[in-house]
């Protein structure tokens, strides 16, 4: 039995080392135990936030955030923890006020864009050019470029977008602008500017709004019947496959698989299609039993050629990345396979998105359990290929 704490110093240390071996009801024991006065060291209670959501405790965690950032208001990152457990429980009106402190804390700083000119907050600027630039992964640059018609019809300015390189082409079908550039080229003068992600606090964005008109992306004609030739003489249905992630992404352990993790999914009479990019594309050069899998993986060079595949094929089964925003975008079937601890925009206890019509949302149940959200879709994969033509 370990010793009791004799300071607080020594208790966070106990509970650091806790969290970092994810005993998280035990991290929860531990800090209930000492901060049960109601009072205590902040750094305590932002591990007992850790522990809450961790254990999938939404309502705990967001009370101990509140109690954190009325004390501390300076507390930029537990204000931005604060944002994503709004948005998580669909509040949205507050959780996009607070999440505008992304790139307020020391390890985001860098990112931010420090542009002299200001903000546009949702005004009337009728005559003014408004500069919108996307920021962070290709998936949010999916999911939102779905605002800028709206935030076009709201400013009634001149909208000139900005999108990665990526996601050039593809940005070329969305509504609103008037110029599209590459990131890295010199924008025309402006008179205001809004982060892809601001879009949604400038326009007041509810739960209510969306989906909004979709698909507000679409894939290249050419490029479509490219890949119906491709892919005409497989066995349907054509269902792709998305395992892995970006590694570097902060939850990547928990929302990524292997492509052997898949295996439950394999049917006769069903072609899968790998789809996957990145190291884990290596995965699918060994055959799984019983799975008819082909791998396109070197033959996609692009997110145009990976939209061009979600046209023709009839369903796409992912892990959480960016080609089920795509898809999403696209107005494409999707299955999209969450952990436990998932992100913000997929709200809580939904098998739908409000964000995209055409998605089912198959979550675990318990921390590293793919068990049953995998023969769910296995189940729902059943019923495709039994579904009449």
């Amino acid at each position: 039995m370990n010793p009791e704490p004799t300071d607080n110093q020594t208790l966070f240390q106990q509970v650091d080392e806790l969290l970092k071996a994810e005993r998280w009801a035990q991290a929860e024991a531990v800090l209930s135990q000492a901060l049960c006065s109601g009072s205590g060291p902040i750094p305590l209670w932002r591990q007992l936030y850790v522990a809450y959501r961790q254990q999938g405790n939404i309502a705990g965690a967001t009370q101990v955030l509140e109690m954190i950032v009325q004390a501390t208001p300076g507390d930029l990152h537990s204000r931005f923890d604060l944002a994503e457990m709004l948005l998580l429980q669909g509040e949205f009106t507050r959780g996009w006020r607070e999440y505008r402190f992304r790139y307020r804390q020391d390890h985001t700083r860098m990112f931010e864009r420090h542009i002299r000119q200001p903000r546009w907050e949702g005004q009337s600027i009728i005559g003014k050019t408004l500069f919108i630039h996307d920021e962070q992964g290709y998936g949010d640059t999916f999911q939102f470029l779905r605002l800028v018609e709206q935030a076009q019809m709201r400013s009634g300015a001149h909208v000139v977008l900005e999108v990665n390189e990526e996601a050039y082409n593809l940005a070329h079908g969305v509504r609103g602008y008037h110029q599209l550039m590459k990131r890295g080229t010199l924008p025309p003068p402006f008179d205001f500017h809004c982060e892809l992600m601001s879009l949604p606090a400038a326009l007041g964005l509810q739960l209510s709004d969306l989906p909004g008109r979709v698909p507000y992306l679409f894939a290249d004609p050419a490029r479509v019947e490219k890949w119906r030739a491709r892919l005409a003489d497989l066995p349907r249905p054509l269902v792709g496959l998305v395992w892995a992630g970006r590694p570097t992404h902060a939850n990547d352990k928990h929302r990524s698989l292997a492509l052997a993790d898949l295996a439950p999914l394999a049917q006769e009479g069903m072609t899968f299609l790998a789809l996957q990019k990145g190291p884990a594309a290596e995965q699918a050069v060994t055959p799984l039993a019983g799975m008819s899998l082909l791998s396109l993986s070197d033959e996609i060079h692009d997110f145009d050629d990976t939209a061009a595949i979600l046209r023709v094929i009839d369903t796409l089964v992912s892990v959480d990345s960016s080609p089920v925003h795509l898809a999403g975008a696209l107005g494409c079937p999707a299955c999209v396979l969450l952990p436990f601890q998932h992100d913000w925009r997929w709200l809580q206890q939904r098998e739908d998105s409000p964000w995209y019509p055409e998605m089912r949302l198959f979550r675990q149940l318990a921390a590293g359990e793919w068990k049953t959200p995998l023969q769910n879709v296995a189940i729902a994969l059943k019923k495709l290929k039994n579904k009449p033509e």
